[in-house]
């Protein structure tokens, strides 16, 4: 992209059929697929929560008139009978959790994000396995068992990124997301969209919740765990992410995650 252009309108993005005849779970089912990049499920709903997950990949989960980015690292817990849409960028491997509304679950009943550890992706892996093979049933009531243990432990993460609902700003981010080492500042961006800066920062904090300064913050650690998780060294990334050195990302790492890259790396399960 040029520095000094405004930024393309994207692709548009292709909808996909949304599925309806999967069983009603009983608590859990698991559904797995591949979605091409720029592909997404429209706004729907299902009778039983949904927990939206990429074992790879990034997906953009719509929930509420709110939009938000999440990695590998972070799952979207979406309570029964509230309309929400799932998409990618560019191409996630996306596993579906469906789980019994039943009351006795006691889980969330509001939307959220939240932070998945090594335990329960293992489960959601193991669980979609167990949807096509012949397993052994009480094996099978086990890991169930574990995932809705796990889930019950879910808190929302503070540090989850959303996502614009308006075209102007949603190229912006697509943008940024796309050269996250772009360092133009707040004006330069306000003459690309054609608005004035005091509104851009306006209808950016009131689609997002933050401002594009922060925003941006947030973006480099969101590719930075992305990358780590991709193998990338810390002094690639760095470079990658527009840092003047290796310690300025890990200073910011630090400040946002309270760990140092590594120390993250290895805890999450990295190799």
């Amino acid at each position: 992209m040029n520095r000094h252009s405004a930024p393309a309108a994207p692709r548009p993005w292709t909808a996909l059929d949304v599925p309806r005849d999967h069983p009603a779970p009983d608590p859990i089912r698991v559904r797995a697929q591949r979605l091409p990049p720029r592909h997404h499920f429209p706004l729907h709903a299902h009778p039983w929560h949904q927990l939206a997950y990429a074992v790879s990949g990034v997906l953009t989960v719509s929930v509420a008139g709110s939009r938000t980015v999440i990695s590998p690292e972070q799952a979207a817990w979406v309570p029964a009978g509230t309309p929400h849409g799932t998409g990618t960028m560019l191409g996630a491997e996306f596993h579906s959790l469906y789980i019994s509304a039943d009351p006795a679950l006691a889980l969330a009943a509001a939307h959220m994000v939240f932070a998945v550890p090594p335990l329960l992706r293992a489960l959601i892996v193991e669980a979609a396995d167990l949807e096509t093979g012949e397993a052994d049933a009480a094996y099978r009531q086990q890991v169930h068992g574990l995932i809705l243990a796990q889930l019950r432990r879910a808190r929302p993460l503070a540090n989850a990124l959303p996502w614009p609902e308006s075209p102007a700003l949603a190229r912006l981010c697509e943008a940024l997301f796309a050269r996250p080492d772009d360092a133009l500042p707040l004006p330069a961006w306000s003459r690309r969209l054609g608005m004035s800066e005091r509104t851009l920062a306006r209808r950016f904090q009131e689609e997002t919740g933050t401002t594009l300064r922060a925003w941006r913050r947030r973006l480099r650690l969101f590719r930075g765990i992305e990358l780590l998780e991709a193998g990338m060294s810390v002094t690639d990334i760095a470079m990658e992410l527009g840092y003047a050195s290796p310690s300025a990302f890990i200073y910011m790492f630090r400040l946002e995650t309270g760990h140092s890259p590594g120390l993250y790396h290895r805890r999450s399960g990295g190799a």
